[in-house]
């Protein structure tokens, strides 16, 4: 069978070339990919094991870990702290999303908090790039 799914991919091929159009294009999909451009929403994941460096203003920051955290972090180097709490995915993640200002200059910075009370020790930092 495969043959035969290649060589009728081929005879839709040479229609197109000689219609000078897609042969067999559904007009509903060519007007949604052509006419309408729907906002996309740009995500950056920091992990442990993938610790990005920068993000871009108007996207959002997903911080991710294996296990429940709270994540303490600033985006304003520190005058104003913010305590999230992660959510639970159902494949066992725990995340915490950070929608990333337009106006955003400052780095975020943050640290852990896990679930037994123990704090990370240290922090980190994502800077803020220009689209």
């Amino acid at each position: 069978m495969p043959l035969m799914w290649a060589h009728a991919e081929f005879i839709k091929l040479l229609r197109s070339c000689v219609d000078g159009h897609v042969f067999d294009r559904p007009p509903e999909v060519e007007a949604r990919y052509r006419d309408a451009h729907p906002s996309a929403i740009r995500w950056e994941v920091w992990k442990p094991n993938r610790q990005i460096r920068r993000v871009t203003r108007g996207s959002t920051l997903r911080i991710q870990a294996p296990a429940l955290f709270t994540l303490r972090w600033s985006s304003d180097e520190w005058r104003t702290v913010n305590d999230t709490v992660a959510f639970s995915t159902a494949i066992g993640v725990s995340c915490v999303d950070i929608a990333v200002a337009l106006e955003q200059v400052a780095p975020i910075v943050f640290t852990f908090r896990w679930k037994d009370g123990w704090w990370e020790g240290r922090n980190y930092e994502v800077a803020v790039d220009d689209a």
